[in-house]
């Protein structure tokens, strides 16, 4: 049995914790796959001592390995920003696709959730979700977890991201068109999750491909 759950969206917006929910609710595999990107920038940073260089950061993708989406410093800001980056380059893109696609449709169901999984990485997915919140929300959820006071600049951050997400040539951020819009503003995340579940049960077809 091959199901896949795309789930889409801006960061903060809550596309993480819902995914990670509805995977366990349905017995599926989770990727997040904004790790993959996180990783790969974050080390192309460090190598590059404070530059990203294209070329090493698509080579870094080719070698990308399950252990270096275990450090602990994935989720900080700076990771965010070193992924917003790669991940506008096509070379990472192109190199970090089939393992993306792989995992979609693996035996036993999948949930991935990223920015292009029901446009570009799997776009014949069962289940497709666009989650997000008003850039405000997202901002003081994004600071609460990073523990920072200073949620104008967090703000910030996430606008300019959100930018080169939606404007790169390469995979942009958008809905696919047959997406279900999950607006998590003033949702609380049981609400959300609840409602996500209800879908994914409405597209579910055990006795299906």
């Amino acid at each position: 049995m091959r199901f896949t759950v795309a789930i889409d969206g801006p960061a903060a917006a809550g596309k993480g914790t819902i995914g990670r929910v509805v995977a366990r609710e349905f017995g599926f595999d989770h990727l997040d796959t904004g790790l993959l990107y996180r990783a790969v920038g974050v080390q192309a940073l460090e190598d590059g001592r404070g530059v990203i260089d294209p070329f090493w950061a698509a080579e870094l993708a080719r070698r990308l390995t399950p252990a270096a989406l275990a450090r602990d410093d994935l989720r900080s800001g700076r990771a965010g920003q070193a992924a917003s980056k790669v991940a506008a380059m096509a070379p990472v893109r192109a190199a970090l696709l089939q393992f993306q696609k792989d995992f979609a449709r693996r035996d036993g169901g999948a949930v991935l959730d990223g920015r292009d999984i029901g446009t570009v990485i799997c776009p014949e997915a069962e289940a497709k979700l666009f989650v997000t919140a008003s850039d405000e929300v997202r901002a003081a959820r994004r600071a609460a977890e990073l523990a920072a006071a200073d949620v104008a600049a967090v703000l910030a951050d996430l606008r300019a991201r959100d930018a080169r997400d939606a404007a790169r040539d390469v995979a942009p951020m958008v809905a696919a068109p047959d997406a279900l819009l999950l607006d998590t503003t003033d949702m609380s995340i049981d609400a959300a999750v609840a409602e996500a579940i209800a879908y994914v049960k409405s597209r579910f077809d055990p006795g299906g491909e």
